[in-house]
């Protein structure tokens, strides 16, 4: 397999579909079964794209090109004769998969969903951003054994939560993934889901045993698996998302001159990432996860210092939100706990918004 992953990585470089499909087709003819290639090769390869874009070796648009070649070549795996000569469909059951809703990120939810129809389940596979009164007709409709729900955002907990009481008070149990729920899965059970898998063969095996079906009409309101949203700061600060990105732009502009003669496009990062920092304190005041607000703010420090810019860029920022948000104990903690991890990464301040 390591050999397969260098070719198809000099592929995907290359942006050469037909050299990845010869990858795939040349480890399938050697012996390797569709599972082996989809997730020893293709998730491997990926995942070394998106360490790639993290690091600054590769842009937006190039990781764009390598995920639609591996799309591609997913496809071209799991039709291959040998691939699926040995699969009864549906033999195993019915899952859907789907991503949450704001979720963008579907190749590691189509994965699953080749996995498992490669262990015989048959499976719907509705991809990205599926909103979930939708996704609760679909499952009206289909009556699936278990619902496979993909998160990689974190921000994207509370929709993830909606979905998950949803599905399960009419009936259905919840397999989540992703890593918006914790290397551990310690954010899948905070929200309630029937049970998380660290990957597309865990999941697998996972089904292979059966899920228990919760007991129809068994609804529940996020507080009940969250108490502490009782104080509200959530539903405040998610209320006032848009005025908290408005006021703290406007505090750095007074207090970092050198933003007023920034360009159109400078001033747009700067907003982005204000509005990154924003989400991610609501998702943290969802879960009440301290190291869910300060990893991000630690991940986002590598992505700045890659480009060349210092973490400590952030830091204003989060100032700014704590003097806007002083009557918010759980927010002001993590702010703090937030503006200690950008000063223990010991880089100089630099002015938000110059990454390139």
């Amino acid at each position: 397999m390591a050999r397969a992953r260098e070719e198809l990585w000099r592929a995907v470089l290359e942006r050469d579909d037909y050299a990845a499909g010869r990858v795939v087709d040349a480890a399938l003819a050697a012996g390797a079964s569709g599972e082996q290639v989809l997730l020893e090769v293709i998730a491997r390869v990926q995942g070394k794209v998106g360490a790639a874009w993290a690091a600054g070796r590769m842009t937006v648009a190039q990781e764009h090109a390598a995920t639609a070649i591996h799309e591609r070549v997913i496809a071209a795996t799991v039709h291959h004769p040998s691939a699926r000569q040995a699969v009864t469909p549906g033999a195993a059951g019915t899952v859907t998969v789907a991503c949450v809703d704001g979720e963008w990120h579907a190749l590691p939810a189509r994965i699953l969903a080749e996995v498992l129809r490669l262990r015989g389940h048959r499976v719907d596979f509705l991809g990205a951003q599926v909103p979930t009164p939708h996704l609760i007709a679909h499952l009206h409709q289909t009556a699936p054994d278990t619902v496979a729900l993909s998160s990689t955002l974190p921000t994207r907990l509370p929709t993830a939560h909606t979905a998950i009481t949803a599905i399960q008070a009419i009936g259905i149990p919840v397999l989540v993934g992703g890593a918006a729920f914790g290397a551990d899965g310690h954010r899948a059970r905070l929200l309630g889901a029937d049970a998380w898998a660290p990957d597309a063969r865990a999941a697998a095996d996972l089904l292979a045993g059966g899920m228990p079906r919760p007991g129809p009409g068994n609804a529940r309101q996020a507080i009940d698996d969250l108490p502490h949203l009782g104080d509200q700061e959530y539903t405040m600060v998610s209320r006032s998302r848009g005025q908290l990105v408005k006021n703290t732009l406007a505090g750095l502009e007074r207090r970092l001159p050198a933003m007023r003669s920034y360009t159109d496009a400078q001033h747009e990062r700067t907003a982005e990432d204000v509005a990154h920092v924003v989400d991610f304190l609501r998702a943290a005041l969802y879960t009440d996860d301290v190291g869910l607000f300060t990893g991000f703010l630690d991940w986002t420090g590598d992505i700045l210092e890659a480009r060349g810019v210092s973490a400590r860029v952030l830091d204003p920022a989060l100032t700014l939100l704590r003097e806007e948000l002083k009557d918010f104990p759980r927010a002001v903690t993590l702010l703090t706990e937030g503006s200690g991890v950008l000063r223990g990464r010991a880089t100089p301040p630099t002015t938000p918004g110059t990454k390139s």
